[in-house]
């Protein structure tokens, strides 16, 4: 048994029927000839009394798959248990001449769905009351839906993405053109077939050999703190900082003596002069003629001033004297 079939497929709807289930949807494949008998088992037997839908595929190579979704709805004390269940019955029609019975006598709200199957996909159904337009206009031609048919609005007015922005028909090589599903070569259906030039052949791309000495510029390099030639900073705090340079030698400051400012009562004392240091002893006069000077040497240090000697203490005035 498939999924919630009281039985095997094949005696509940008859010989070759397969079924299959995936994501809780039962799937019964049937023959054409038992497919009104399949429709009316699902309903009466399995209580899929519930018609929601029918539609068909276009299947190359296999045929129009003409589908039917039907749903069975079991209350909580219903014999089958309750719950939704739901059967997609299917059979497969040529493509030479598509026709199945009509399901109508079966489910009478098929007969919409019949009728736009029709008009999309060209599959009739034998046996409907009236398989009229029921989307198209009266003077439309074709089936739509169809994967052979040839979308004529295409043809006649170019693909959006056929080329380029900027690109024009005659522009010189260009690269295969692409067609969307549907679309045969102008050239050969339309209203200009024939009369289109066959487009120009892209020429082959030459194999690249090595290149000549100073045929391309030398690679920038650049060192990692710069960054690559193609990153800029965006503001100045965000560009490298630059390599710090060393201060300029500075002299030692002099010394000055203090300034003493004059006393009221009494002068300050003399302040002494620096002893004179006594001048170095200079190197020996010798007799013998002058050699070679030698490379002058760096000039040595400027010598620091010696340090003046600090002002005597002012003596206090004597009690009870004259106070000028």
């Amino acid at each position: 048994m498939t999924g919630w079939l009281p039985r095997e497929a094949a005696e509940i709807f008859g010989a070759g029927a397969t079924a299959e289930e995936a994501y809780d949807l039962l799937t019964v494949d049937v023959p054409p000839e038992a497919w009104v008998a399949a429709l009316t088992t699902a309903r009466d037997e399995l209580g899929c009394t519930f018609f929601d839908w029918l539609s068909a595929v276009d299947e190359p190579g296999t045929g129009f798959r003409v589908c039917a979704h039907v749903v069975a709805l079991h209350s909580a004390g219903a014999a089958g248990g309750g719950g939704v269940r739901r059967l997609l019955l299917r059979t497969t029609v040529g493509h030479d001449d598509p026709a199945v019975p009509t399901a109508t006598g079966v489910y009478s709200g098929a007969a919409w769905h019949e009728r736009e199957t029709y008009e999309m996909f060209g599959v009739a159904f034998t046996g409907h009351p009236g398989l009229l337009p029921l989307l198209l206009p009266e003077e439309f031609e074709g089936h739509p839906l169809r994967k052979d048919f040839v979308l004529a609005a295409r043809v006649a007015k170019a693909w959006p993405g056929a080329k380029e922005p900027g690109e024009s028909h005659d522009g010189g090589p260009k690269r295969r053109q692409m067609q969307p599903p549907g679309v045969p070569d102008p050239n050969e259906w339309g209203p200009l077939k024939g009369q289109l030039p066959a487009a120009p052949a892209r020429p082959a791309r030459a194999a690249r050999g090595a290149a000549a000495p100073g045929e391309r510029p030398a690679r920038r390099t650049r060192s990692v703190t710069e960054g690559s030639a193609s990153q800029t900073p965006d503001a100045p705090w965000q560009r490298p900082a630059a390599a710090p340079q060393a201060p300029p030698p500075q002299e030692p400051p002099t010394a000055e003596p203090p300034v003493a400012g004059p006393s009221p009562a009494e002068p300050p004392a003399p302040q002494e002069p620096p002893a004179a240091e006594p001048p170095a002893a200079g190197p020996p006069v010798s007799e013998d003629p002058p050699a070679a000077e030698p490379p002058a040497a760096e000039p040595p240090a400027p010598e620091e001033p010696p340090a003046a000697e600090p002002p005597a203490p002012k003596e206090p005035p004597a009690e009870g004297g004259d106070r000028t």
